[in-house]
């Protein structure tokens, strides 16, 4: 067996976990939805970061260039960066995922301020963990973003990789993508938006990002037992803050249900 597949079985269980979350049945209305959005949005951006972390380490961004060492892994993240940065969004925009989840969000009259207030903090030169601190988001949110910054703090490429390709790509099931579709056809308020989006993102983590994010783990870690080990390691951590963020989303539509009850 090849140890990239045997990466995939040994947190398969972890992901299956998150696939098979019970917060995916409690979408069952719009006020639902802008409750997961106003929460998710986080994991939208702070997934960029991710990305152009290794898009940092692993090619040439800077002048005078210089060819890059593994132009295998440049033509990897290039391929992930220009969709994730510069997709195309419902209308044919150039737009990046995250823009195209405050659309959606705009759609669905979900709250955009604490995510808005936290990338304009930034832009200003505030600390993301200072700037995480200053927003009134649940607690949950500010841990898993932390997280992610530990991560790229570590400056492990193969690291990053793993929690990129294991804890954060293809995890929304289409069953999601069914329970909104069949959401938005019982409902006043269009949620296309939102639909385009889970399609665009179920497509290329299928299609290209889920096959390219793994071949960047086979080139990083190589023959190394050690970056294996870590790649398993922190792979599994990812998924489990991955879910300790779903539980807490997952907690803050109950309440919501017992209070409206």
């Amino acid at each position: 067996m090849e140890r990239i597949e045997a990466l995939q079985q040994e947190l398969q269980s972890h992901r299956d976990t998150l696939i098979m979350h019970p917060l995916y049945h409690q979408i069952n209305d719009i006020t639902n939805i802008q409750t997961f959005m106003k929460h998710h949005v986080f994991a939208v951006w702070d997934f960029m970061s991710l990305v152009k972390s290794l898009q940092e380490n692993l090619t040439t961004i800077y002048n005078p260039w210089i060819p890059a060492s593994n132009p295998v892994l440049v033509r990897f993240i290039n391929e992930i960066v220009l969709a994730e940065e510069s997709d195309f969004n419902k209308e044919g925009k150039p737009m990046s995922h995250f823009e195209m989840y405050l659309e959606a969000m705009a759609e669905v009259k979900a709250d955009t301020t604490q995510i808005k207030e936290l990338v304009s903090q930034i832009a200003k030169g505030v600390s993301v963990r200072q700037a995480l601190k200053n927003l009134d988001i649940d607690q949950k949110i500010k841990e898993f973003v932390s997280y992610t910054f530990d991560i790229i703090d570590l400056q492990k490429p193969h690291i990053t990789a793993a929690v990129f390709a294991m804890g954060r790509e293809d995890l929304i099931p289409d069953l999601f993508l069914e329970i909104v579709k069949k959401l938005q056809s019982n409902t006043n308020t269009s949620v296309s938006k939102l639909v385009y989006y889970l399609e665009r993102h179920i497509e290329l983590d299928g299609d290209t990002h889920g096959p390219l994010s793994l071949k960047m783990i086979e080139n990083l870690c190589g023959s190394d037992d050690i970056k294996w080990k870590e790649a398993q390691y922190y792979g599994a951590v990812a998924l489990e803050k991955r879910l300790i963020l779903w539980n807490s989303i997952s907690d803050a539509l109950t309440q919501k249900e017992r209070v409206l009850s």
